[in-house]
């Protein structure tokens, strides 16, 4: 679950840095997607690579669960929890089942179109109030779910000297956070008739 969690955390980071360039103008993400699109043998493999780790990482993550409720049928009588996010880690499951739904219909709406004009079909998307609705709530999902998720990511790779111990809880925020504000307000922008 962390490896697999580190490299879905990186490929957050990349395709935020990618979708940054929305916050210029759609004609810039334009040009960075056909640049992109221009080395399919890399988009290729690099899909397949992301698809392979995200499977793993859910299918991990249902199995983890399963065991957990054979292991203990009943849930404990106190629920002291000694991690920063307790409703977090309770839920995983179901926000990582809301996350995976969300790839899956983000995917369809946008990998599958026509790549040399994927900038319109952002704009068509994000337009859209249903759309920009669903795709805030995902993202919402997604900082819950990493509320949690990183600070165990952290934990399970040895992350886990007093020294910092701080900067671990600030992570925990910090990390959701980051990614909720940049990527719900891409939506935001085009409808709000804001981005151009």
């Amino acid at each position: 679950m962390a490896g697999t969690g580190l490299f879905l955390v990186l490929f957050l980071c990349s395709h935020a840095a990618g979708n940054a360039t929305l916050f210029s103008s759609v004609s810039l993400f334009q040009a960075y997607a056909d640049q992109l699109h221009s080395h399919p043998l890399i988009v290729s493999v690099f899909s397949k690579g992301l698809f392979l780790i995200f499977a793993i990482h859910a299918v991990t993550g249902i199995l983890l669960f399963l065991q957990n409720r054979k292991a203990r049928p009943q849930g404990y009588k106190v629920k002291t929890r000694a991690i920063k996010n307790p409703w977090a880690s309770m839920t995983m499951i179901y926000s990582g089942l809301f996350i995976l739904f969300f790839a899956l219909i983000h995917t369809a709406a946008v990998s599958f179109g026509d790549h040399g004009r994927i900038g319109e079909t952002i704009v068509v998307l994000f337009s859209s109030f249903f759309y920009s609705s669903f795709y805030i709530l995902s993202f919402l999902v997604l900082a819950l779910h990493l509320s949690h998720g990183f600070w165990s990511m952290l934990q399970t790779l040895g992350a886990t000297h007093p020294r910092y111990t701080q900067l671990i809880g600030r992570l925990t925020y910090i990390v959701p956070a980051f990614f909720l504000i940049l990527f719900s307000s891409i939506p935001l922008l085009f409808f709000f008739g804001i981005g151009s």
